[in-house]
């Protein structure tokens, strides 16, 4: 990747992850693909150096830096090899901690957020449900408020990190949807213990196509109690909170296609210099050589359009010219550009290796398989191009 033009802040952040990630070769994460263990040690490494509290306050352990340089750190290490498994040991911690951090109060946030910067805590995030999909609006999930506590039912998916987490960021219907006014009310957001051992709480594993290392599961609440001071700002306004996350999120997730693009293109061009085929390096055939430059150009394209969207995101806290619309257009199109980059790069790099693309020791076949999750989560490609075509075009809305 070209760094010209990037800050001397992002730049020492990735300096900093690469030495980081240099420790956990593709060998170490082909390894935990195959096993499905948890990356226990980076994440453990991170959180010591100062790294999971990143775009936290720095008065409770952070690093007070922005969603720029969390974008940088989640490319590094995805770009290290690690793929998106490596990113999202870490991903939640940065971008489902957001919320808390802007909504929660003063003793809310002193409570719940130095241990999860100091790696002592891991928080998942409850959002998604089997039966809405990308309908955030009519989730069901229930929580009634009972004196001191709330009751929880309802059921999660797709819920990473769930197996090892020990805290939840949770959005929940406080009021059923049949009697708001409007489907975004009555949503609350909550920062709860999420004890495995504790009635009424159940997990189940669900098996997947790539990024094994991090567990991703269904999440079933039956009466589970919570208490009411875990509530993140007022009742019924969760939906409005949570999307302060939401944003960033797709930051981060560009960054880390970026990163598993970036990683496919180089072990591509590696290949293309050193297997020799008639008599020549493959890489001096215009055949090999043009897939992969155009891949590399549209992966530059992406990069340009995911840190314009972040400094957006950062800049906005002191500059109201920069509105919220905009950040949203940004946000989306640089998650969509840099999926769609990664997914070519993955793809023509897995195509250059020829046959033994197909071999998990050349690494890109599992590349490959995990370049699907930022195409298709936390949002998909169809659902950005509504948003655009709605929110860029003035088109009607189509869904």
């Amino acid at each position: 990747m070209e760094t010209s033009g990037f800050t001397e802040e992002q730049l020492t952040v990735r300096e900093a992850i690469q030495k980081i990630c240099s420790k956990y070769p593709d060998e170490y994460w082909a390894a935990r693909d195959e096993s499905g263990e948890y990356p226990f040690e980076l994440h453990a490494q991170l959180a010591k150096e100062g790294w999971t509290g990143i775009a936290l306050p720095q008065e409770l352990g952070g690093a007070s830096l922005g969603i720029s340089e969390a974008t940088m750190m989640l490319q590094t290490i995805a770009e290290s090899g690690a793929g998106m498994a490596g990113a999202q040991s870490i991903h939640a911690n940065v971008y489902a901690t957001q919320p808390v951090a802007k909504f929660a109060t003063p003793e809310q946030r002193q409570k719940m957020l130095p241990r999860l910067i100091s790696g002592e805590w891991r928080a998942c995030f409850g959002v998604t449900e089997p039966n809405t999909g990308l309908e955030t609006l009519k989730l069901r999930t229930a929580a009634k408020r009972d004196g001191d506590e709330y009751r929880v039912s309802g059921q999660k998916i797709w819920i990473s990190s769930a197996q090892v987490a020990s805290k939840m960021v949770l959005l929940a219907r406080t009021t059923p949807l049949e009697e708001v006014k409007k489907p975004s009310e009555g949503l609350s957001l909550f920062f709860i213990d999420f004890d495995k051992n504790a009635p009424g709480l159940e997990l189940r594993r669900i098996k997947k196509m790539g990024g094994r290392a991090i567990d991703a599961n269904e999440v079933f609440f039956d009466d589970y109690r919570i208490p009411a001071d875990t509530l993140i700002g007022a009742e019924g306004q969760g939906f409005k909170i949570v999307l302060h996350g939401m944003n960033s999120e797709r930051c981060l997730l560009a960054g880390e296609a970026l990163g598993l693009g970036y990683a496919a293109l180089g072990r591509a061009a590696k290949y293309a210099r050193e297997r020799v085929v008639f008599g020549r390096p493959i890489g001096q055939n215009q055949g090999i050589q043009h897939p992969l430059a155009s891949a590399y150009m549209h992966l530059e394209a992406a990069k340009l359009a995911t840190y314009h969207a972040a400094r957006l995101y950062d800049n906005s806290v002191h500059d109201s010219s920069i509105t919220q619309h905009a950040i949203g257009v940004a946000c989306n199109s640089a998650k969509y550009l840099a999926a769609e980059a990664a997914f070519t790069a993955c793809e023509r790099a897995v195509l250059a290796h020829g046959g033994m693309g197909y071999a998990q020791e050349y690494h890109v076949e599992r590349y490959l398989r995990e370049c699907f999750v930022p195409r298709i989560a936390p949002v998909s490609r169809e659902m950005i191009m509504n948003f655009v075509a709605e929110k860029a075009l003035g088109l009607p809305r189509s869904y």
